[in-house]
C-alpha cells in the first residue's frame, strides 16, 4: 500500500507528546480501534488486523484467513487448493493476509475508529494518572485549589491529576479559595469506571506529622521522636514526643524560640491549637501528661483492659474534661486508654493526704479515725467524665 496522504503516525506522535502518553501504546490503541470499527461496520464476520508503521506512517487493513483442507467458515478460512493458487508455498494451518483497498475504509468506519481512539486515549491518560499517584499514596503534596461542588467537596489540582477533598477530610471552618496553594495528604488512589479517584486530606494526623518534620530539625533527624498524635482538625491536637538525646528537651525543641516552630505548623493548619506533651513509658505518667494542662490526682490503670480511672479535684475537673469533652477525648486517643474521670472533694494528692493524716494525729485525733478518713479519701467520689480512644467529636 502506498504512502497515505494523511500520516497517522505523525498525528499520533504529536498527540502522544502533547498528552504525555506512550507513543507505541497510542499506536496500538489506534490499530485496535480501527480494526474493531472496520469489523463492526464493513466486514462484521471476518477477522481484521490493522498495522501502522510508526516510521513511514503506512497504514494497512488486512483480512486474515486460515488455510484448511475443508472450509467450514468462508469468512475465516480458505481452502488449501485456493491458497496454493495464490502462494505455492502455503501449508495447512498457516494464515494468509488479504489487504483491503483504501477506498473501502468508509466514512462510517473511520468515524467509529476516531471515537474509539478517543476513548482509548482517555483510558491511557487515566492509567498514566493512576500509576503516577498510586505510587505516591501516603505522601504530602502541594496542590492548587481549583473548585468546589454543591455537595461541599473541594477539588485540588496536583499536576497531571485532580484530587478530591470531601467534607470529612477538610479542616472545619477553613475557607479555601480557588487559586490558593495548600498542602494535602494523599490518602488513597483507586480506579473507578470513570477514571482514577484521588482522595486528599487536610484533616489527617499524618499531615500534622509531616509538618512537624518540616519545621522541626530535631524531629526530621530523629533526635526527637513523635510517639503519638491525636487530632480534631481545625480545633486542637495533642502530640506526644520523646527525646533520644538527654541534652535535648523535646517539648522545647518542638515549640521553638518564642513559639516560632509550633506557630509555623499551626499556621499551615488554620491556627489549629497544637499541644506538645512528653511521652512516658510509664502508663500512669503518660496519661497524666496527656490530660495537661489539668493537674490530676490518683491514676488507676488497667493495661490489659486499656482502661484508666483518674481522680480529679473540683477545681481541675472542667480543665481535665475540656470544652465539649475535647481534652479528655484527645488524651484517650493519644494514650489508647479509655479514661474515666472521677471527682473528689477531698485531697487528691497522696503526699498531701499523708500529711493531712499526720496532722490529724498531732491534733489528738484517734489514729484509727485518721486512717479511716485516709482510706475513704478516694472512695467518696463520683464519675464525671469518660472518654475512650475512638470517641469522636460531638
Amino acid at each position: 500500500m502506498s504512502q497515505p496522504e494523511f500520516n497517522f503516525a505523525d498525528a499520533l506522535r504529536e498527540v502522544a507528546q502533547a498528552r504525555n502518553i506512550n507513543e507505541m501504546q497510542l499506536i496500538e490503541a489506534f490499530e485496535q480501534s480501527l480494526a474493531q470499527a472496520y469489523t463492526r461496520n464493513v466486514e462484521p464476520d471476518k477477522r481484521i488486523e490493522v498495522h501502522l508503521d510508526p516510521q513511514s506512517g503506512e497504514l494497512e487493513v488486512l483480512i486474515v484467513r486460515e488455510v484448511v483442507e475443508k472450509v467450514e467458515d468462508e469468512h475465516l478460512q480458505i481452502s488449501l487448493a485456493d491458497a496454493l493458487e495464490l502462494d505455492p508455498g502455503v501449508e495447512v494451518g498457516m494464515e494468509m493476509e488479504f489487504p483491503v483497498d483504501r477506498e473501502k475504509f468508509s466514512r462510517i468506519a473511520l468515524q467509529a475508529a476516531k471515537q474509539t481512539l478517543t476513548q482509548k486515549m482517555r483510558e491511557t491518560e487515566r492509567n498514566v494518572v493512576f500509576n503516577e499517584y498510586k505510587d505516591r499514596e501516603g505522601q504530602v503534596l502541594t496542590a492548587q485549589v481549583v473548585r468546589s461542588d454543591n455537595k461541599g467537596n473541594w477539588f485540588v489540582e496536583l499536576g497531571a491529576g485532580e484530587a478530591i477533598l470531601p467534607p470529612r477530610e477538610q479542616i472545619p471552618g477553613e475557607k479555601l479559595t480557588p487559586g490558593n496553594r495548600v498542602k494535602i495528604y494523599l490518602k488513597e488512589v483507586r480506579k473507578t469506571p470513570k477514571g482514577p479517584t484521588i482522595l486528599a486530606s487536610r484533616a489527617d494526623e499524618r499531615l500534622l506529622d509531616y509538618l512537624l518534620k518540616q519545621e522541626i530539625p530535631e524531629v526530621a533527624n530523629g533526635i526527637v521522636e513523635v510517639k503519638a498524635i491525636a487530632r480534631e482538625a481545625g480545633q486542637r491536637s495533642k502530640v506526644a514526643v520523646f527525646s533520644h538525646n538527654s541534652n535535648v528537651d523535646p517539648i522545647g525543641a518542638c515549640i521553638g524560640h518564642r513559639g516560632n516552630r509550633i506557630q509555623a505548623v499551626t499556621g499551615e493548619l488554620g491556627r489549629e491549637r497544637v499541644d506538645v506533651i512528653l511521652w512516658d513509658a510509664n502508663t500512669r505518667d503518660f496519661i497524666r501528661n496527656a490530660l495537661s494542662p489539668a493537674k490530676v490526682g490518683l491514676i488507676e490503670a488497667q493495661p490489659d483492659r486499656r482502661e484508666a480511672t483518674v481522680t480529679v479535684t473540683p477545681d481541675q475537673l472542667s480543665l481535665a474534661i475540656g470544652k465539649g469533652g475535647q481534652n479528655v477525648r484527645l488524651a484517650a486517643k493519644l494514650t489508647g486508654f479509655k479514661i474515666d474521670l472521677r471527682e473528689t472533694a477531698a485531697i487528691s494528692d497522696l503526699d498531701a493526704a499523708m500529711q493531712q493524716a499526720m496532722q490529724d494525729e498531732q491534733d489528738g485525733r484517734d489514729a484509727g479515725t485518721a486512717q479511716s478518713a485516709f482510706d475513704a479519701l478516694f472512695k467518696d467520689s463520683k464519675s464525671v467524665a469518660t472518654a475512650s480512644p475512638d470517641d469522636q467529636q460531638e
